[in-house]
């Protein structure tokens, strides 16, 4: 029998996710001896035994693996054999460069759910439960190697049966940094109106007395506060849309279960799936009728975001606390808690301070949160899922690249800000941080990144931040001095953020449709509407959308009738007092645009496709003003799905590598006076742009013998757009590129700036390599 001795180095997601004991219980089956422990590039083993168990030991690694891990690569290396019986855990190495990965955090699994609520467990009812296979990971951890003393939970001392169960290889709590009991771990309290509420039980039951009384309670999570209220009370929110100062913008809602969650929407396998996931994103579905939630929640939006519990305290939420008629709720609202166009709170003294005008109580814990991180945000278009804010339960799990990077810090945009740091074949997209545009989102945008430099130990060569030389994110990068600043084309970036997600090689060429609603040109214009030939280090401008100057800039944003009559202007339409734009106007508002316009004064330029989706909106009577992104659109789309088997004929006209809007805006205002359908011609303007996408896409691919295209930005976000266009394009046999990992907005914005970044180099670098 021949005998074998390997050095094995398993490398991807493999800490703080049972990856040590799945290796201990292999080899102990097999009978093999060595041992396994951690270190900054990840797991370290070294095995010995026959050739054939030790094979099959390698294979299992990867086959077997834990829920939560994700190997990326096994090293092996034969080594003298060394002898010896049995096969142990060793203590883990801190030296090295970090090449490990840290856990996202987990929703609480099925067996500490049980626990949780059986009576004779040692943890019944406690708040804080988990093991390998759930609960916080990125949230607490404050160095690698993922160990306790790493963490935020290095100031909870193990009591001695939990020091029991974390030394057990076989005990599913072997190393369970965040492992604690009602003996040893955090605490749970409530601040209410009457004073401090102290003990799990007790705090528990007033909230739900609170909630149930029509009270607003800010409660501590996994990443940050929430404020939540009884989803079914018209009042509670209301009060809470009055107090946050968020008149429209839908509020996601919590419920405890898939089961609950029927009664409320439509859920459909990919629906479920997402919604079960240890991810536990809020997930975007269509809300049945008459389920018994305040309209309030989403006022006129036929979506509805949904999350099931996912920490042991939730489900206490939905739970009867024994001995009490406190009364449970079916569905809370569970929206970030913060200020409009603020971080999420995270601090308890800041959320004290920031939330105390909107809060009644504050249900909080004394497990400290290191990482702020907000809900992830998920829907399913064309049947696949996509992201719309890619945070909690994600983050900062890396996006592999095809090709290495240098050490790179991506700065991200202005809304939906992420940023990404990169270094070889890894690209790692933090949390969500929010809209750039308050001094808190800053300052929290500065911690993050030094946090996350300091965690994977990497010191940027080179900054890549977007065009637009007002950008926040531009300036931070100038004023940190952190290494050279490049400048990176907005939609540029967003075709290469699609294209690392898919791992194209360095030298691929996409045609790439990006839409959105606001990016800086190369030309100092507003762009929007592009459509792009190229790569990751360079793009073609191959077409676009007409341009269209924008009175008062951010005001047409935020006033779609501005929009409507700027492009009716730009079509040499006149302002008819029947259309409802000029209605939403009124005369001395019209006046005043129409000096702008002649003048071009307090004009920008744009070609932007978000922006055509507002003015249609308008021109359709559909909404004239909105109080959040992509508001008119959403209506917009959502009447295209009524519409969608009678929808009205229009087509964009094409002079050179403009797409001409007016033949569909010309149509638009013909059909609206014969009466037709509003429906109808919102699903013929999706059908209009989906014809324009194909013909382009067809009249490149035979000019440039390209045949991937890619669908990016922020309009893409449209499920019928995205859909039609999808199975348009793969019928005449492309290759289409679409969003899974990363958000089609601005949320993604910053893995594309990295990567073309990276790509640049890697030019440089081989130009270098052919002179030599």
């Amino acid at each position: 029998m021949e005998l074998v001795r390997l050095r094995v180095r398993v490398g991807g997601l493999v800490q703080g996710v049972g990856f040590r004991p799945h290796v201990h219980k292999l080899a102990v089956a097999a009978g093999l001896s060595g041992f396994v422990g951690n270190d900054a590039a990840g797991v370290f083993i070294e095995v010995e035994g026959p050739r054939a168990g030790v094979d099959d030991f390698v294979a299992r690694l990867t086959l077997d693996a834990p829920v939560l891990a994700r190997v990326d690569r096994v090293e092996r290396t034969a080594v003298p054999l060394a002898g010896g019986a049995g096969f142990a855990i060793v203590e883990s190495r801190g030296s090295g460069a970090v090449r490990t990965y840290v856990a996202p955090d987990a929703a609480v699994c099925d067996p500490c759910l049980l626990e949780l609520f059986d009576p004779s467990d040692v943890r019944h009812r406690y708040p804080f439960i988990t093991c390998t296979d759930c609960g916080p990971r990125f949230t607490i951890t404050k160095a690698l190697p993922y160990d306790r003393p790493n963490t935020t939970m290095a100031g909870f001392d193990l009591c001695a049966p939990c020091a029991a169960q974390y030394a057990d290889p076989f005990d599913r709590r072997f190393h369970a940094q965040p492992l604690a009991c009602p003996a040893c771990g955090p605490r749970l309290w409530l601040e209410g109106p009457d004073g401090k509420v102290e003990g799990t039980d007790a705090a528990v039951a007033e909230a739900q007395r609170l909630i149930g009384a029509g009270a607003v309670v800010a409660v501590k999570g996994l990443g940050g506060y929430h404020l939540a209220c009884d989803a079914g009370s018209d009042e509670a929110v209301g009060l809470l849309r009055e107090r946050k100062h968020r008149p429209d913008k839908p509020f996601a809602v919590m419920v405890e279960d898939v089961g609950a969650c029927r009664v409320l929407a439509e859920v459909g396998p990919a629906e479920e799936a997402l919604l079960s996931s240890p991810a536990r994103p809020i997930v975007l579905l269509r809300a049945r009728a008459g389920a018994g939630i305040s309209q309030a929640v989403a006022p006129g939006n036929p979506q509805l975001g949904v999350v099931l519990a996912y920490t042991p305290l939730h489900h206490l939420l939905f739970a009867a606390v024994p001995g009490t008629d406190s009364p449970v709720p079916d569905v809370l609202v569970m929206t970030s808690g913060n200020l409009t166009d603020e971080p999420i709170c995270f601090a308890d003294e800041d959320a004290r301070a920031r939330l105390g005008s909107i809060a009644d109580a504050f249900l909080v814990h004394d497990r400290p949160i290191h990482v702020p991180c907000d809900d992830s945000v998920m829907r399913v278009a064309d049947g696949a899922v996509m992201p719309i804010r890619r945070s909690r339960g994600y983050a900062p799990m890396p996006i592999r690249l095809s090709f290495d990077a240098p050490a790179v810090l991506a700065v991200g945009g202005e809304l939906k800000n992420t940023f990404c740091l990169a270094r070889g074949r890894d690209a790692w997209l933090s949390q969500h941080i929010g809209d750039m545009g308050s001094v808190e989102t800053l300052a929290a945008y500065s911690r993050s990144t030094e946090q996350m430099k300091d965690l994977y130990g990497i010191e940027p060569e080179v900054v890549a931040a977007d065009l637009h030389p007002g950008y926040q994110t531009s300036a931070w990068a100038e004023r940190a001095d952190l290494g050279e600043v490049q400048s990176v084309q907005h939609h540029h970036a967003h075709l290469a953020a699609l294209m690392a997600e898919h791992e194209e090689p360095l030298d691929a060429q996409v045609i790439g449709f990006v839409f959105d609603g606001t990016g800086y040109g190369t030309d100092a214009t507003i762009w929007g509407g592009e459509v792009l030939v190229g790569g990751y280090a360079a793009v073609e401008r191959a077409g676009h959308l007409r341009t269209v100057p924008l009175p008062g800039g951010d005001a047409a944003i935020r006033r779609p009738y501005r929009t409507a009559l700027a492009h009716l202007w730009a079509a040499g339409m006149s302002w008819d007092p029947d259309l409802p734009p000029v209605i939403a106007a009124g005369v001395d508002e019209l006046a005043v645009l129409a000096r702008q316009l002649e003048r071009g004064v307090q004009c920008v330029a744009t070609t932007s496709m978000g922006r055509l989706f507002d003015a249609v909106a308008s021109l359709l009577g559909i909404r004239q003003t909105v109080s959040y992104e992509a508001q008119a659109a959403m209506d917009l789309e959502e009447l295209a799905l009524i519409g969608a088997r009678e929808p009205a004929q229009y087509g964009f006209g094409a002079d050179g590598r403009e797409i001409d809007p007016r033949p569909v805006l010309r149509g638009m205002v013909a059909d609206l006076r014969a009466g037709l359908p509003v429906a109808a011609a919102a699903a013929g303007f999706h059908r209009a742009v989906t014809d324009v996408i194909v013909s382009r896409a067809v009249a490149l691919r035979e000019s440039t013998g390209t045949s991937t295209v890619g669908l990016t930005g922020g309009v893409f976000q449209n499920a019928v757009l995205l859909g039609g266009s999808h199975a348009r394009l793969v019928g005449l046999d492309f290759r289409v590129l679409t969003h899974a990992l990363v958000p089609p907005n601005d949320g993604g914005l910053a893995l594309g700036q990295a990567a073309v970044v990276a790509a640049r180099a890697q030019t440089c670098n081989d130009a270098h390599n052919r002179e030599d």
